[in-house]
């Protein structure tokens, strides 16, 4: 009877590489939380700013050249291709 072995011999890795790749992770990591933190401001900065038109009389929207309906299209714009 034949036996085959899927295992793969451990490849040994370096100190200095091992602190690369941990580097890289933490790197990673820190970045994902900027990410994060950006995007909720962004978001927050948004939701205020729709608010904001939503409590505009329908004169002073026309003026602005925004209609009720399209305020929310109106901030996110840039976002969309609508």
């Amino acid at each position: 009877m034949t036996y085959q072995s899927t295992a793969h011999p451990a490849h040994s890795v370096s100190p200095l590489e091992g602190l690369r790749r941990a580097g890289a992770g933490l790197r990673r990591f820190f970045a994902g939380i900027g990410h994060g933190i950006m995007m909720g401001s962004t978001a927050q900065r948004r939701f205020e700013q729709v608010q904001g038109l939503q409590v505009k009389s329908d004169e002073e929207l026309a003026a602005m050249g925004i209609k009720r309906d399209d305020i929310v299209h109106h901030v996110f714009k840039d976002l969309y291709y609508i």
